[in-house]
């Protein structure tokens, strides 16, 4: 219907306006508008995004930069919880205590994290487009899926003969709700190992009260290092670390993987989160926090166990309190009505005819589906009536049996030949299992599930006709042996014949239910994905021909880079500094949780200058999974480390505010001066280049 593609818009509109919002974006390094590149009179030139780019580092879920020639690798104290976790022991919990390693023999494994760098992209949307031609939505989406497989598949045979001996993952990505893809070329580290990470009570200062929230005064960093054959990456291309920090004022700019927004959804898809979607996730979130707490306060053993799943939980559900909060502000979504009618306005005047169908309405019609089907999908499907890790592990078993069989276009997008190596890594990684804590996060989600979806649902009575929620989570965390890898990867290898003979109890779980749940599945992909996906990028295209690209595309856990300053806000009539400053952690710490300082923290006091920037805030377009990236100068130097943002960031899942979307993050001089007084951590420091003291 639009015959200008998404390309030829971005050259048209290149020049756009920065004035209006200032530094709103998370642009696509290969997408950045001439406008952003020159922001605040820097040229970030096709060599300065270049060397970021290879420096640039995704992991699991978070973000982070390669610091030295030999596979140093810098992002935040919570992204590498899983690890020290990974090494606790009886004598050592590593999440309380941080680690140093006292040398590179004794850098700690992290079994389930990886770290992909991206080499290249390539377009593709032309190829996706001609494969999904005059085929309704349901045909379309099938199409689409096939054809992106392939072009993932043929990516990676073309590496395997220019880059012989790398690890490459290609992922396709798309862009503005399906109307720009490409395919992303990654080279991925799989053999990350722990350098150094500072204790908890220093990392998460503050705890949930501060979290989100600003002045902060938290050392949330830790270094990796990537190896490759058992020695240290070679990594030539890295980024130096500028140890006096920024200025007020100065401009800077993140390099991160921000996990998701929502700021191109139609009005109706933000009412329907607003409405269903949110509400349902915090009252189940509100009550499985409370238990988790009371859990912890049962005995001693059970604070260090719940303590992981705890802070996640808490973070989870504060960021779900502020989005509904933001989505129940009447002028922004005025205004997005506003434009919602504007662009339904233009689409209405260049459409061919009376009997083109309004992508506006298809959208609304899918919601109510998506209305009808979410409860049972997010239960069912979704695994929150299964929230236990032992019934993940069970339920990737029962369905990579059933799909590598299949030919790889053919098999569910998370079991094709690109994303099995990662699942193999994740059935393979000794993470520990807590069976209490498995018995209480299974049985609470059957429980929900049985009240939420009512007992006569057909899987919900095949499930309790002869059980309870408890008993049958009690006996089925009691019986499986799916806490032991070498289990699970005697399945991985035996595949369908191992599997389908297997009567591991959680197994036979899995395979029950997956009928049900493959079939939820289906119809959530034919009645709501399919028809929202063909009208949302049918109304990508209605903006971009009305007012052209004037926005970067949802974030999706891929590369971006936002531009900004180093400044503070103001919250009513108070004014709030950009910087803190370590006498003032001392002069909060009162010696109870969340407010306890280390004790090395303490003894160290008298030597440490109080004076240094600890925490930063800036203008910076953030969300999560940008937490760990490198805050740069203009020539690319690190002076910072993304790990939170304030709370008015939360609504930036919608829409940004200039004057009050903070992100938050470490100063480089406080990184320094914590190693060189604190930890006496001289080699690291050697390594990452500071300077001699």
């Amino acid at each position: 219907m639009f015959k200008c593609g998404l390309a030829c818009l971005l050259v048209a509109c290149a020049a756009f306006g920065a004035d209006s919002q200032a530094d709103e974006g998370m642009w696509p390094l290969q997408l950045l508008p001439a406008a952003v590149r020159q922001r605040y009179a820097t040229e970030l030139t096709p060599e300065w995004l270049t060397r970021v780019r290879d420096a640039s580092v995704r992991l699991a879920s978070c973000s982070g930069s390669f610091v030295s020639a030999n596979g140093l690798l810098l992002t935040n104290q919570h992204c590498v919880r899983d690890c020290l976790a990974e090494h606790a022991s009886g004598r050592s919990d590593l999440v309380t205590d941080g680690f140093l390693a006292p040398a590179r023999n004794r850098e700690l494994r992290c079994s389930s994290q990886v770290a992909d760098v991206l080499l290249d992209t390539e377009e593709v949307t032309a190829t996706v487009v001609a494969a999904t031609r005059n085929l309704d939505a349901r045909a379309a989406s099938i199409a689409r899926r096939r054809a992106l497989t392939r072009l993932e598949q043929a990516c990676v045979e073309q590496s395997r003969i220019t880059d012989s001996g790398a690890h490459i993952r290609c992922e396709s990505v798309a862009f503005y709700a399906g109307a720009q893809y490409y395919i992303y070329r990654y080279r991925r580290y799989s053999d990350l190992r722990l350098v150094f990470a500072p204790e908890l009570a220093i990392a998460g200062f503050g705890g949930d009260p501060d979290n989100f929230q600003y002045p902060r005064w938290d050392l949330d960093v830790a270094v990796l290092r990537a190896y490759e054959d058992g020695a240290p990456a070679t990594t030539p291309a890295f980024l130096r670390l500028d140890f006096a920090g920024p200025k007020a004022g100065q401009p800077v700019f993140v390099v991160g993987n921000p996990g998701s927004t929502y700021r191109q959804l139609t009005v109706a898809q933000l009412l329907e989160m607003r409405d269903v979607e949110l509400p349902n996730g915090i009252l189940r979130d509100a009550e499985l926090r409370g238990r988790l707490i009371e859990f912890g306060r049962s005995r001693a053993a059970n604070r260090q166990i719940a303590q992981m799943a705890l802070l996640s939980l808490e973070n989870v559900l504060k960021i779900r309190r502020r989005q509904l909060d933001a989505l129940h502000e009447a002028e922004p979504l005025n205004r997005l009505r506003r434009e919602e009618s504007e662009a339904r306005a233009h689409f209405d005047s260049v459409s061919h005819g009376a009997h083109d169908p309004d992508p506006w309405e298809q959208i609304a019609r899918a919601q109510e589906h998506r209305r009808l089907l979410s409860l049972p999908y997010s239960y069912i499907e979704g695994g929150a009536g299964f929230d236990s890790q032992l019934f993940s592990y069970a339920r990737t078993l029962v369905r990579a049996a059933e799909e590598r069989p299949k030919a790889n276009e053919d098999r569910l997008r998370e079991y094709t030949d690109g994303a099995l190596p990662r699942l193999e890594q994740m059935l393979r990684a000794d993470i520990p299992i807590y069976t209490s804590l498995e018995e209480l996060t299974l049985s609470f989600g059957l429980t929900r599930m049985r009240e939420f979806l009512g007992p006569d649902y057909p899987l919900v009575h095949q499930l309790f006709a002869q059980n309870s929620p408890e008993a049958l989570a009690a006996r089925l965390i009691a019986k499986t042996r799916l806490a032991d890898p070498i289990v699970r990867m005697q399945l991985w290898r035996g595949g369908a014949a191992a599997v389908n003979a297997s009567r591991d109890p959680m197994i036979e779980l899995a395979r029950s239910v997956d009928p049900a749940s493959r079939q939820l599945r289906k119809r959530y992909e034919d009645e709501v994905d399919a028809p929202m996906q063909l009208a949302s990028a049918e109304i990508a295209r209605a903006r971009f021909a009305a007012s052209g690209v004037t926005q970067s595309p949802d974030a999706n856990f891929t590369l971006r880079l936002s531009t900004g300053t180093v400044q503070g806000w103001h919250e009513g009539e108070a004014s709030i500094a950009p910087f803190t400053q370590l006498r003032e952690m001392f002069a909060r710490a009162n010696g109870y949780e969340p407010f306890e300082l280390p004790k090395r923290w303490l003894e160290a006091r008298s030597r440490l200058n109080p004076d240094t920037p600890l925490d930063m805030s800036t203008s910076n377009d953030i969300v999560g999974g940008d937490s760990g990236s490198p805050v740069l100068d203009a020539q690319a130097n690190i002076v910072g480390v993304v790990f939170d943002g304030n709370i008015h960031s939360i609504s930036g899942a919608f829409w940004y505010s200039a004057a009050d979307n903070r992100a938050v993050g470490v100063d480089t001089a406080a990184l320094l001066e914590a190693l060189r007084v604190v930890y006496g951590a001289r080699a690291l420091l050697n390594e990452l280049g500071a300077p001699p003291g």
